[in-house]
Order: structure tokens, then C-alpha cells, then sequence
């Protein structure tokens, strides 16, 4: 505080010089990003060359980070001066479902109105054609009577516009059904997610379907009085296409199962994180602007994604439908922490008014509380009060803050430093939370190749299989070649086995979370199909395959609940029993006044009495957070145990070594 109030003197004394003398400031308070600000001026900061300095080797080639958890010390004058914000539209329709999509797009530029490329304009050319053909040999009495390989002339316009023109037909048709699901049957819980994942599938089945019951109708029926050998040629395109239409399906069966697995694992596994993350964004814009509203809108470019905030917060795993699951991840993967910015800092325009800020780095977060401290504390006022925040928001929505930032419980404050500390746990939850959705897709990506790759490989032998191609040596033949694959690459699909059931059976942590293994503390930094790449405390990178990981015992402080944690110490035998108690209440007496950091269960407990010289003694307490954020949780420690080392020095507690016996001789010099 002490820093930035000399800050804004140095300003105002160097505004003074320069209106009274036309000299500009000098390049040593060179001012790139506002964090301070009175009631009537933005928030500036400033800093000195060696700070520049700093920062431009905070991002130099030498310094630049391989970990996507590392933030840099300083900020970089890029990063300081680019341009984050984005319009942000207000939202004035009415908010039914708990997440929507709205498009900002012209009605000439919808899905199903896309620009035609190429091929497309050659199916519409064909498509009309054939069509014309079609009509003309209903009509003209001169080609009623004209064959094509002994079928009319009508017959072989639809044959082949259903099979030259029969997959933009179907593209047409599924686009349709699409979008009367997603915008008009938006209630259904599952479909839209699935007949998003399967439409490609279910048009190419669709098209096929419609060639074989053309061909059968058309061609095949009727077909007695034709050779033997047209006979047979007619059956092997007949069950050539029927096998296709079998490979289909199953690669539908494939993609539905993908889909299930995917849908429930996330579920399962993100979606009270996502839920926590985005309330934690819900209540940085209402407190950076000034408007008090249920709903969170953030604008993606051509689309604004919608979320009701106070039904999200009553949606549980459950009935969470999948539709909104799957925008939610979206939102948290493909958008960041923001605040509402009353006008652009940066040397930018003024004139837009409200703008949604993109919180990219930890030191942009640490920016944001400052401005929220600012925009909604008093003037003047180091804290926050409830009225201040009743401004904002609604009493239980405030109800659900208090919990989120330290002190608040205590005082019924909130001071600057608190909040910053909880603007930037939101950002790294925020960003762990986006690194674990991005590794979860990039898994069930890879998943869906190795399942592609062995559908295909069984549609090879479906088909053949249906159109009779394997006989009994190429059957010994293929017999042969799998058992030498197996024996070849039969522990290379063991431990891919193993991988993927590690990940999405079992998945013992997410990407973030600071677990033990082997005895080592580490943070999870990407997790794979295959492999997962772990921090250790010292910020060495470790790789461990993931069917190793599957047989060790694994740690997780993330997922742990409330911990505990204990302090040894040893006061004087002498020590009387007044004092001890007096030591008891005095500890109760701080842990009762610290209730967001340490439960009101604890126990000092005499453990040993050595020599009779010394009491050994034991502290237990429970912290009120798990050790994930290891820097908290020894905070915390430190503190008590500074608050023990003062217990003792105003008790008089003491404690002294036992008497030694000493032997002194003297030695004559002579």
C-alpha cells in the first residue's frame, strides 16, 4: 500500500511538471497497465527500467517456461499491452434452460446455408439433371420405350440420383434435423449430444440404405429372366452394398459408445468443478461492473454462449442434461477468467463502455482484484463490508462468497490481499481445470483412432465375410498372420489396455492435482493415453507410463477431504499442571478465532516423559483445507506455530537440559 500511494505521487507531481512546463514524463515511470485508481481515474501501474528489464527477461528466449503451470515473475511488455478484451452483448431474452447458445450470425450465413464448394455444386448440377431426364421420360412418349442395360430410362435416373446425388440429399436432410433438435426439441435431454456425434455416421447409413433399397427395387426385383452369370454379378453388388451398410452400423455402434463414455466420464469426473468455476466467474463480473443479473454471457466471436447461473447452481450430476454438459466444457476450454471493464486501459478507446476482460496470467489476476477492490469498496476504505457487496449482489449469493475468501467469517471484512489471494485461486483452478478437459479430449480422440482402426479391420472381415471371399485357406492365412501379430505386438496391446482403463476406469487424478507416489510429492503437468508427465517439487519433469501407475499406490491431496496435520514439542519437566492448562485454552483460544482455517476439533496430548527432564507433547488439528495447495497449508503451520512460540514466551514455559557433570584438570605450561 505504502509502494502505491508513492506511485501516485510520483504521478501527480509528474503530471504537475509536465502541464506546467509541456515536458513529457520520463521513460523511467514508463506506464503499462493500470491497477491503481481513485474514485475518478483509472488504476495505474508503473514500473522503473530495472523492472522493465526484469520483465523483458522474464520472457526472454533463456528464461521461457516448459511447463504450462509456470507464470512469469514479472510481466512482459506484450503481454502487458495486448489487447484482451472482446464485446461482451447483453442478454435480454429469457433464460429457460441452464446453458444456450445463441449465434450472431445473418440468417444468409446459418449452417444449412453455408457457402457451396465445388463437389457440392457438381451434385446440384447432377442432381438437377437426372431430375430433368426423369421428368422428360414420364412425359415424352419417344422415351418411354428406352432402355439402359435392359432397364428403362426412368428407372436408371433414380438409380443413379440416389447413388450420385443421395449424400447431399441425406446432408440436407440430417442438417434439418439437427437443427429443429437442437433449437426446437431443446428439452430432450441426450439428443442433441448424440445426433451431433452420429450425424455423419447416419447420413452415410442413410445413403446407403436408400442405394440398396433402390438397387433391390429397381434392379434385382425382376431380374428371372436374366443369365445366370447376371444373376450373380447382380447378388455380389447386392451383398457388396449390404455388407457396407453392416460396417456402418457397426462404426455407429462404435461412435454412440465413444460418445456414452466420454459423456459419463466427464460427468462424473468435471462437473462440480466446471459448476464451481464458472460461479467463481459469475461473481468476478458482478463485482467488476454493475449489474446484477442471474445469468453469465460470455461472447465467442460469432456465437454468445448463455449460462443461467442460479439454475446451474441447483443442477446436479443427475439431471444435468447432455447437451449442457457439453456446452460447459466448451465454455471453460475455450474462454478464460474475465471481469467487466468499464472502459479499455492500454492506450486503447474510451469510448466503449463495457467491455469482457480475459484474465490470461496470475498477474493479470492479481490486476483484476485490484480493480474489483476498487469498484466495489468504499472510497477511501481498505475493506469491504457486506453493504458493499449487497450492492452487487443477493444475500444468499453472498452467503456462498463468504466461504470463498479468508477473514470475511472473522471480521466481516475483506480486505485487499484476501482477495486478491482468491481471485488467483480462481484463475489456477480455472486453468487447471481447462488443462484437464484439453487432456480428457485429446484421450478420447486417441481412443476413438484405436477403436476406428480396429472396426476397420473387422469391417474388412465382415465384408468378405458376407460377400464370401473367405475361403478355407485364406481363412488359415489371416489365422496365421493374427497369431503372429498377437505374438509380435500382444504386450504393446496389453499395456494400451491397461492405459485406458488406468485413464478412464480407475483415472486416480486430473491434471493439477498434487499427488505421492513412490514417496515423492508431485503435481500432475499433462496427462495421456498412454503416459502421464508429472512436477515434482523441485520442478523436475517426470514421465510415468500409465500401466506402471496402475499397480502403485497413488496419493491425491486434491480429492482428500479437510486434513490433518499435528506439531511436536517439549516443555520442562518442572513445568506445572496451571501452566499446561493455561497453554490449552490459549491454544483453543486462537484456533476458535482462526474458523476458515482450522477446525474447532483438537487435541494436545502428552505423548512421553524422558529422563525426567522433559514432557514430549503433540498438537493435532484439522485444517479446513487438504494439502493440495501445499503453500497454504504450510502458511498456515507457520503460523501456529509462531503462535505457540509466543504462548510460551508469555506463560514462562521453558525447558532445560539436565545438569552435566564437567571435568576441569589443568595442565602445567612448564
Amino acid at each position: 500500500m505504502k509502494e502505491r500511494v508513492t506511485h501516485d505521487v510520483v504521478l501527480s507531481i509528474l503530471n504537475e511538471v509536465a502541464l506546467e512546463k509541456s515536458t513529457e514524463i520520463p521513460s523511467e515511470f514508463t506506464m503499462i497497465n493500470p491497477i491503481m485508481s481513485t474514485p475518478q481515474t483509472p488504476p495505474y501501474f508503473f514500473l522503473n527500467e530495472l523492472s522493465r528489464r526484469r520483465a523483458a527477461m522474464a520472457s526472454s528466449a533463456f528464461s521461457k517456461s516448459k511447463s504450462r503451470f509456470f507464470e512469469p515473475p514479472y510481466p512482459s511488455y506484450d503481454m502487458v499491452s495486448s489487447n484482451t478484451f472482446h464485446t461482451q452483448q447483453k442478454d435480454e431474452e429469457n433464460d429457460e434452460d441452464v446453458y444456450r447458445s445463441i449465434d450472431h450470425l445473418q440468417p444468409d450465413h446459418l449452417p444449412f446455408r453455408k457457402k457451396l464448394n465445388f463437389f457440392v455444386l457438381v451434385e446440384i448440377s447432377v442432381l438437377i439433371s437426372l431430375m430433368g431426364l426423369f421428368i422428360t421420360s414420364l412425359i415424352d412418349y419417344n422415351l418411354q420405350d428406352t432402355t439402359l442395360w435392359n432397364l428403362e430410362l426412368w428407372k436408371c435416373c433414380v438409380l443413379f440420383t440416389v447413388i450420385l446425388c443421395g449424400r447431399l440429399v441425406t446432408k440436407w436432410f440430417i442438417n434439418i434435423l439437427v437443427y429443429l433438435v437442437e433449437r426446437k426439441l431443446h428439452f430432450t435431454k441426450k439428443a442433441p449430444y448424440f445426433v451431433n456425434g452420429l450425424k455423419k455416421s447416419v447420413r452415410v447409413f442413410l445413403w446407403f440404405s436408400f442405394v440398396l433399397l433402390a438397387w433391390i427395387l429397381l434392379v434385382v426385383r425382376g431380374s428371372n429372366n436374366r443369365s445366370r452369370k447376371a444373376k450373380e454379378v447382380l447378388h455380389c453388388i447386392t451383398m457388396a452394398i449390404t455388407g457396407c451398410i453392416f460396417g456402418v452400423v457397426i462404426w455407429i455402434l462404435k461412435t454412440l459408445l465413444i460418445e456414452s463414455l466420454a459423456l459419463c466420464f466427464h460427468v462424473k469426473r468435471f462437473f462440480d468443478r466446471i459448476q464451481d468455476s464458472l460461479y467463481d466467474q459469475y461473481v468476478l463480473q458482478i463485482l467488476s461492473g454493475s449489474r446484477n443479473v442471474s445469468q453469465l454471457s460470455l461472447d465467442k466471436g460469432l456465437k454468445e454462449e448463455v449460462i443461467n447461473v442460479k439454475k446451474l447452481r441447483v443442477t446436479n450430476q443427475e439431471n444435468v442434461s447432455a447437451w449442457t454438459m457439453k456446452g460447459l466444457i466448451n465454455v471453460v476450454r475455450k474462454t478464460k477468467l474475465s471481469i467487466i471493464s468499464d472502459r479499455i486501459e492500454f492506450g486503447e478507446d474510451d469510448n466503449i463502455v463495457e467491455q469482457n476482460k480475459e484474465i490470461k496470467t496470475e498477474w493479470q489476476a492479481k490486476v483484476a482484484a485490484v480493480k474489483i477492490f476498487k469498484n466495489v469498496a468504499k472510497p477511501g476504505y481498505e475493506y469491504i463490508e457486506e453493504e458493499d457487496l449487497l450492492r452487487f449482489m443477493k444475500m444468499d449469493e453472498i452467503n456462498k462468497v463468504i466461504p470463498l475468501v479468508d477473514g470475511f467469517t472473522e471480521t466481516g471484512k475483506i480486505k485487499e490481499l484476501a482477495l486478491e489471494k482468491w481471485v488467483v485461486n480462481a484463475y489456477l483452478e480455472r486453468k487447471s481445470l481447462a488443462h484437464s478437459l484439453d487432456d480428457t479430449k485429446t484421450a478420447v480422440d486417441k481412443l476413438n483412432i484405436l477403436a476406428s482402426g480396429v472396426v476397420l479391420i473387422v469391417n474388412v472381415i465382415v465384408w468378405n465375410l458376407i460377400m464370401g471371399f473367405l475361403s478355407t485357406k485364406i481363412l488359415i492365412f489371416v489365422t496365421t498372420q493374427l497369431l503372429l501379430a498377437a505374438f509380435m505386438f500382444g504386450n504393446s496391446v496389453k499395456t494400451v489396455f491397461e492405459a485406458i482403463i488406468f485413464v478412464f476406469v480407475m483415472h486416480p487424478f486430473d491434471v493439477g492435482d498434487r499427488c505421492v507416489i513412490d514417496g515423492v510429492q508431485m503435481t500432475v503437468e499433462e496427462m495421456n493415453i498412454l503416459t502421464t508427465l508429472f512436477l515434482r517439487y523441485d520442478n523436475e519433469k517426470i514421465s510415468y507410463p500409465n500401466s506402471v501407475l496402475a499397480t502403485k499406490p497413488i496419493s491425491n491431496f486434491y480429492r482428500s477431504p479437510e486434513m490433518n496435520d499435528s506439531v511436536e514439542f517439549a516443555i520442562n519437566f518442572s513445568t506445572t499442571v496451571e501452566a499446561i492448562a493455561a497453554l490449552k485454552d490459549r491454544i483453543k483460544s486462537y484456533i476458535e478465532s482462526k474458523p476458515q482455517h482450522w477446525r474447532p476439533c483438537h487435541s494436545v496430548q502428552m505423548k512421553d516423559i524422558v529422563d525426567m527432564n522433559k514432557i514430549k507433547m503433540t498438537l493435532y488439528v484439522t485444517h479446513t483445507i487438504n494439502f493440495q495447495n501445499i503453500t497454504e497449508k504450510n502458511s498456515r503451520t507457520s503460523d501456529l506455530v509462531l503462535e505457540l512460540k509466543k504462548a510460551f514466551e508469555e506463560l514462562g514455559i521453558r525447558y532445560h537440559l539436565l545438569p552435566q557433570e564437567v571435568h576441569v584438570t589443568y595442565t602445567s605450561t612448564c
